[in-house]
């Protein structure tokens, strides 16, 4: 299995997180750095792990932070297999929107010219979203899927759509409805640790190991064997980011 999005550098034990998940068969991961000092941080946990892999990027809520382009573009070796994450966050509004726009297309342009996908973060932002999007001529992650108006759109540009632990929640049924929907060569799943603990685990800190449960109510909601539907999350995750 493959976790496809877990914030390693905010676990207090990232090397027991990472042992634990190959323990249980979620032998790959993509760790996300935010910013400068989390990228670098995520570059150092991955060096010393197999099968991590990293994607660096400026999260929009640091989008007035001053984080440099440059900083990051220097950042993107071989083992950075996407910029993300990025995006549009106009939920927590913790940066001005004007400065998240323009951070959100300055990493477009960044990945376009490295040939790299990205991760798109959108919270509240739909429609503006898939409008910056149009621009970007590349391979789309929407993460932690939670916007159901944005289906339309990943489904008719082909965007790889991402489920994380808030799909299992009793709530979630609409984001299971969405889940139903999306293409089997375009869904993926992730933890987004250390939050976002799935149902069975919910309290818990959120860690690799618990994508397990989260690829389970998929493939439920679906009606998909589970260890089918594990291995086409990781063939589609290979096929996004050219993990192996």
């Amino acid at each position: 299995m493959i976790d496809t999005h877990a914030h390693l550098d905010a676990l207090d034990d990232p090397a027991s997180a990472i042992a634990r998940a190959h323990a249980v068969g979620v032998d790959r991961i993509v760790a996300v750095g935010c910013g400068i000092e989390s990228t670098r941080a995520t570059l150092a946990i991955a060096d010393g792990h197999d099968g991590v892999a990293v994607a660096a990027g400026i999260h929009p809520h640091q989008a007035a932070d001053g984080e440099s382009l440059d900083d990051l573009s220097a950042l993107v070796g071989d083992n950075v297999v996407a910029i993300g994450e990025i995006g549009l966050d106009y939920f927590r509004d913790y940066a001005p929107r004007d400065d998240q726009r323009r951070v959100f297309r300055a990493q477009l342009e960044l990945a376009q010219t490295l040939q790299k996908p990205v991760i798109v973060h959108s919270r509240a932002a739909d429609d503006e979203t898939g409008t910056i999007l149009r621009e970007f001529d590349g391979t789309v992650v929407l993460h932690c899927f939670s916007s159901p108006g944005l289906l339309p759109v990943a489904l008719e540009r082909g965007y790889y759509v991402s489920f994380a632990g808030n799909v299992t929640y009793p709530k979630a049924a609409d984001l299971r409805e969405v889940a139903a929907q999306v293409p089997p060569n375009r869904i993926l799943a992730e933890t987004d640790c250390p939050y976002l603990a799935p149902q069975p685990v919910r309290g818990r800190t959120n860690e690799p190991a618990y994508v397990a449960h989260t690829v389970a109510s998929l493939a439920d909601t679906r009606g998909d064997d589970p260890a089918e539907l594990a291995q086409r999350i990781v063939a589609n995750a290979s096929a996004a980011f050219g993990v192996s």
